[in-house]
């Protein structure tokens, strides 16, 4: 097996997991942003919908973060020094998270809810728009050099990082709505997505412009051209969403959304390779699949230990969505 096979297997590894971990819980951070902006009514049928999944979601992040932990050590270090401040602001926004829809139904009281509804909203929306600006920013590079990282949280706050923050926000709050159509019935869902998707569209064509001349993601594109067919089914699948919508098919508009977030990631990842962190400074200070890896014989150990395990979780993530998903949330539904 080559030197660099491994952590070339390793690096779309760990491109997936981040993929299906954005897929699956976008639509549910879209689902918190939107139920402090809903009456009453609707926003209990709107969080107690979440009650058998947002949980589950949550593994693939942990399983995001132990990847890079242990296959890509070297990129661990570095992005948890580089992004200190924008990813412990996610780690407290996820855990109010958490508390805020566990604590929703502890009490009937209108004040108690709305304010643990608002937490919610809050949350969510800086998990969604923190890790958007964080991830334009490794699609651009940062300031990089052999003795770390050289900018601040503001440096973060570029156009570019931004713009990716608010495609996040925008793409996630549109498949929330979509699940709050499928999951209830609402004519309010199926209203909410239609006003965000021409924000999101648009979003998306700058997004899509702006990477050309931001970032050197398109260039392995370039280099084979046969890779354009994912982003092109990514453009497919968010033009399919607004079709499906208009036909009044939540559940199939709500996986076309969630395939769209899956594609995007997955382009992105495949314009990034090898690169893991590129450096704005000089690309020879670029943490890579290669020189951030683990040793040969630790990616070995951790490929046949996902060879057996990964397709378990998929399997049971399946099992689960099939068994629950279909069924229709109302005002008096457990949570």
């Amino acid at each position: 097996m080559s030197e660099t096979l491994l952590p070339s297997i390793w690096f779309f590894l760990w491109g997936l997991v981040w993929a299906i971990y954005f897929s699956l819980d976008g639509f549910n951070l879209g689902v918190g942003m939107l139920a402090g902006f809903l009456p009453q009514t609707e926003q209990k049928k709107l969080i107690s919908s979440l009650g058998p999944f947002w949980d589950g979601n949550q593994v693939w992040l942990i399983t995001a973060g132990g990847v890079t932990f242990a296959a890509f050590p070297k990129l661990y270090a570095v992005m948890f020094s580089s992004l200190y401040l924008p990813l412990i602001i996610i780690l407290l926004s996820l855990v109010f998270r958490a508390v805020a829809i566990e604590f929703y139904h502890q009490s009937k009281n209108r004040s108690w809810q709305k304010m643990w509804a608002s937490t919610l909203s809050v949350g969510s929306f800086l998990v969604a728009l923190l890790f958007g600006v964080a991830f334009g920013n490794i699609f651009q590079g940062l300031l990089l050099d052999n003795t770390g990282y050289h900018g601040s949280i503001f440096s973060l706050l570029n156009p570019y990082g931004i713009l990716t923050g608010i495609l996040f926000v925008l793409i996630f709050a549109y498949n929330g709505s979509l699940w709050f159509a499928y999951k209830t019935g609402s004519e309010k869902g199926f209203t909410i997505a239609k006003r965000i998707y021409l924000p999101l569209l648009l979003v998306a064509v700058l997004f899509l412009i702006y990477t050309v001349f931001a970032t050197n993601l398109w260039s392995n594109f370039l280099g084979l051209p046969l890779l354009f067919v994912v982003p092109l089914l990514a453009v497919v699948s968010l033009l399919a969403t607004r079709m499906l919508l208009g036909r009044g098919q939540a559940a199939g508009s709500l996986l076309a959304g969630s395939l769209t977030v899956l594609l995007t990631v997955v382009t992105c990842v495949i314009g990034l390779f090898p690169n893991m962190f590129p450096s704005k400074i000089n690309p020879v200070y670029s943490l890579t699949a290669f020189n951030a890896s683990s040793s040969p014989y630790t990616l070995k150990i951790m490929l046949v230990v996902t060879i057996i395990f990964l397709p378990m979780v998929l399997v049971y993530q399946i099992w689960h969505y099939k068994l629950f998903a279909p069924a229709r949330v109302d005002e008096e539904s457990p949570y």
